[in-house]
């Protein structure tokens, strides 16, 4: 028996970038289903938030003919490696265990190359969401925001009271996840779809812009000095601490809170980012899985992929991710208010089409035009001198890198 197991025994080397508490535990989650079914697991983990460095690293192993298994790629850029031949086919896999009918067809054309499945979706993660500390609120007498006046309102408040209005980390990630909850919130669906996702130029020089650009900019006012290049995660512990008052970022935050020891309703609050009630933009974290030549780390890759789908990963792992599951019908019983309330709006705005996939997170335009678009965004938030204007015509011409 020993040895019918070593010889389908595989292993698996997945690249990813889960690194901080809530991510950690959930890719451990992973790490044991595989293990469980007799497989050795790599764990090749690198460190930075938004995953630019594992990106490099991730390609000079592919063109030295090393790759992993697994890595962690998602939206146009599964597309593009798909396009260099290196991804390989898991239509068997998908066939076996249903994979066009458990996942929304938004998310199912993500995921495949010419019709055929070349990665497998991990989760859904909302990014247009608020974090807020209510005993922060409190003391500063302020009301959660639901619009971008309220916001301010709510921002001055907490200065007079000597909290720190809003937590951010000065990275160019970050700053571009502040810049997209604005655009939807001051434009809303259409003009978001317009401007950062068909890019269109008129969209992108218009004087909802112009509106975008000046908000956003106001943000920055009620960000600390230390904000410059600090991790997203300190951001969030300083919203769990009660230092600063509220955070724009995705629900991967939620994990953090949750890690704490925090309970969601009591020790903080999460609320759609101003003025984005009825919308929800998607970032999926999704596994690319490639070519590999021994037999037995295909079996691995491919009960990996078939793992990744089962309800028990989804729910393990989304409970520790801050995520919701991307399957259809998954039971929600174990998950808090946020995770219900994230997956009830995913499945409403698929219907209302008010469902939009995130510039700053990867899924909605090339790498190379969301690249130099976050560039644009992260030079006008840093910048004491480029007026709007100014703003509004590098955006609109970093839109057009191809």
């Amino acid at each position: 028996m020993v040895t019918v197991l070593a010889a389908q025994a595989g292993e698996v080397e997945v690249l990813h970038w889960w690194t901080s508490g809530g991510e950690a535990k959930a890719a451990k989650s992973l790490q044991a289903t595989l293990q469980a079914k007799g497989h050795s697991w790599k764990d090749f983990a690198v460190a930075g938030g938004g995953g630019d460095s594992a990106m490099t690293v991730l390609k000079s192993r592919v063109v030295s003919g090393n790759a992993p298994a697994a890595a962690q790629i998602k939206g146009p850029s599964l597309q593009e490696w798909a396009q260099e031949g290196v991804l390989a086919d898991m239509s068997d896999v998908a066939a076996t265990n249903q994979w066009d009918k458990l996942l929304p067809t938004v998310v199912g054309n993500i995921m495949k190359y010419k019709g055929k499945y070349v990665a497998v979706p991990v989760n859904v993660h909302r990014v247009n969401w608020l974090w807020a500390n209510p005993e922060a609120f409190k003391k500063a007498g302020a009301k959660v925001p639901t619009n971008w006046d309220e916001f301010f309102a709510a921002a001055e408040k907490l200065k007079a009271a000597g909290i720190i209005p809003v937590a951010h980390g000065g990275q160019n990630w970050q700053d571009f996840t502040t810049f997209e909850a604005v655009a939807l919130g001051v434009g809303g669906t259409e003009f978001y779809k317009k401007a950062l996702v068909q890019l269109d130029q008129a969209t992108l020089k218009s004087e909802t812009m112009t509106k975008v650009l000046t908000t956003f900019k106001r943000v920055k006012s009620y960000t600390d000095k230390n904000a410059p290049g600090r991790d997203w995660n300190l951001a969030t512990a300083m919203v769990i601490r009660g230092e600063a008052g509220m955070q724009l970022m995705g629900d991967w935050a939620k994990g953090e809170f949750i890690s704490a020891g925090k309970k969601p309703g009591v020790d903080f609050v999460c609320t759609a980012a101003p003025g984005t009630a009825k919308a929800f933009t998607f970032n999926i974290d999704s596994f690319a899985l490639f070519k590999l030549k021994n037999e037995a780390n295909v079996k691995a890759q491919k009960d990996l992929a078939a793992a990744v789908m089962s309800p028990e990963f989804q729910e393990v792992f989304n409970l520790n991710k801050g995520s919701i599951p991307v399957r259809l019908g998954q039971n929600m019983d174990k998950f808090d208010d946020c995770a219900k309330q994230s997956s009830k709006d995913f499945v409403e705005t698929a219907k209302t089409n008010t469902l939009v996939p995130s510039i700053a997170h990867g899924m909605a335009v090339s790498s190379a035009a969301e690249g130099a678009i976050k560039d644009a965004v992260s030079n006008f938030w840093n910048s004491d001198r480029m007026t709007v204007a100014q703003a509004m015509d590098k955006i609109a011409a970093a839109a057009r890198t191809k």
